[in-house]
């Protein structure tokens, strides 16, 4: 069958590199210090910090522990949080809606914005249009995501009052986080709209529909989609994975209850199973978003299939 070997090939991949990350993730969250001096007051005993040391498994070691974190993490059993006496998995997904919701808007912003503007600068490349859109392009992808988010509720929510400046409270507190949130990946996508748009105005094929009188937003939407589609299929899923890990400073900014916030305070707080477990569950889930990204543009451009 054509294609399987690029399907096989591109799923090991996928599991070689959850593996990796699996392993940076244990090792990196057992660098940062002693749980147990986090955990436990100054004033706790010797016997209370061994017994602390012997029921979180910290006793053992580090193969052990690496070894038990993935045959867990397989089934789906993350630890426990030492923070909320809960399992991770039913932590994180309490707050993962908040944080989907959230980069979900910020996609749909992108897209329209990027993609929307992009498309007018390769029809009027050298106008004053397109100079306009590149600047405002290359300053959104400059502009830190915190300054944004702070210009942004200074403006909108405490001069104007359109806005609520923090919280989780309805669809108008959504409005300044996904803004923020989704600013940079509307530059990029504004970028690479442009570039693939204007490469596909430049093909014989298009010239060919010119000749023959056909209308203009016929070649952009019928013509030239279909060579700008898998390479926009595959920035937006790549910069949705990004939008769920970049909400860490989105989420701080506006005090949004998801993912991201979760992650800083489980940090800072010295909750190891709970950092473990949403680093592992994002990085999963920008391996998995990513290789069905590139199924996905397998599927719809005809020259991948031609070359397996």
């Amino acid at each position: 069958m054509p294609g399987t070997g690029y399907l096989v090939e591109r799923i090991l991949q996928a599991i070689v590199c959850i593996l990796g990350i699996s392993v940076i993730v244990f090792a990196i969250t057992h660098l940062i210090g002693d749980p147990v001096n986090l955990l436990l007051p100054p004033e706790a005993s010797a016997s209370d910090r061994e017994a602390f040391r012997v029921s979180m498994g910290l006793d053992r070691s580090a193969l052990e522990r690496y070894g038990l974190f993935l045959v867990n993490a397989l089934r789906g059993d993350l630890g426990q949080s030492y923070r909320f006496h809960m399992p991770v998995l039913e932590v994180v997904l309490d707050r993962f809606p908040a944080t989907l919701e959230l980069a979900v808007l910020a996609t749909v912003f992108a897209v329209l914005l990027g993609a929307g503007s992009g498309m007018l600068s390769a029809v009027r490349p050298g106008s004053a249009w397109d100079r306009m859109v590149e600047f405002v392009a290359l300053s959104g992808m400059a502009a830190p995501t915190f300054w944004v988010g702070i210009i942004l509720i200074w403006l909108f929510a405490v001069e104007w009052q359109l806005f609520p400046t923090s919280g989780r409270s309805g669809p108008l507190s959504l409005v300044l986080p996904a803004t923020t949130l989704g600013l940079y990946s509307a530059a990029v996508i504004s970028r690479m709209t442009r570039s693939t748009l204007l490469d596909a105005l430049g093909e014989d094929f298009v010239r060919t529909a010119v000749l023959k009188g056909t209308p203009q937003r016929a070649i952009l939407f019928v013509h030239c989609l279909k060579f700008v589609l898998p390479a926009l299929v595959t920035i937006v899923s790549l910069q949705f994975v990004l939008l769920l890990a970049g909400a860490v400073i989105t989420e701080s900014v506006f005090s949004w209850p998801g993912v991201g916030r979760l992650l800083v305070q489980s940090a800072s707080g010295g909750d190891y199973p709970l950092v473990q477990g949403i680093t592992l569950l994002l990085s999963v889930a920008f391996v998995l978003i990513q290789l069905l990204a590139d199924l996905l543009q397998f599927a719809l451009d005809p020259r991948l299939r031609s070359d397996t």
